[in-house]
């Protein structure tokens, strides 16, 4: 895993840098999440990692797969493409959607819980974190049952713990001492 994101980090940074340069870091980020979303079929890695194919035959493909004419993000694929790093698409586009949520003020908040919760919850939850947090932040919500109940969040190195675990494993503590 960090092998990826630091094989990816010079990419995701240098997307970011073209589409700043042009002011489209909303339409690259469009574009980056969608070809994320094709890296990440089966079909699509093996085709990928399939010998008889160019780079640059699976560049156009994933070009075309696009229904994008941008020449500079279409010469963004083919370096990936080139280099054989398509299936880091997700972490490229991670790690673009990072950098721009750090420049327009937004930190991401990784909200694990013990139980699936919907959008509503979540909308009003981080209307709770905010001015706790002092940022705007956005959510990524993961699963993790040995919670119990309740939830943890992380905000960069924060972290609120809100959860049955978290106080159950308090309680331990205190009456240890």
């Amino acid at each position: 895993m960090a092998e990826s994101v630091t094989i990816a980090r010079p990419y995701a940074e240098a997307a970011y840098k073209l589409a700043k340069e042009t002011g489209a870091q909303g339409t690259w980020s469009q574009r980056l999440q969608k070809l994320a979303l094709i890296a990440q079929d089966g079909e699509m890695a093996q085709l990928m990692g399939n010998p008889r194919l160019s780079a640059e035959q699976v560049a156009e493909l994933f070009i075309s797969l696009s229904d994008d004419s941008d020449t500079v993000f279409g010469n963004f694929v083919r370096t990936l493409a080139e280099n054989r790093r398509l299936a880091l698409l997700p972490e490229v586009s991670r790690l673009f959607e990072l950098a721009r949520s750090q420049e327009e003020g937004v930190q991401e908040a990784v909200v694990y819980s013990a139980f699936p919760i919907d959008e509503a919850q979540v909308s009003a939850l981080l209307q709770q974190l905010e001015p706790r947090f002092g940022t705007r932040l956005t959510a990524r919500v993961e699963i993790d049952p040995s919670l119990i109940g309740g939830v943890r969040v992380t905000v960069g190195d924060q972290m609120l713990d809100a959860s049955v675990r978290g106080k159950l494993d308090a309680m331990a503590v205190a009456l240890n001492n």
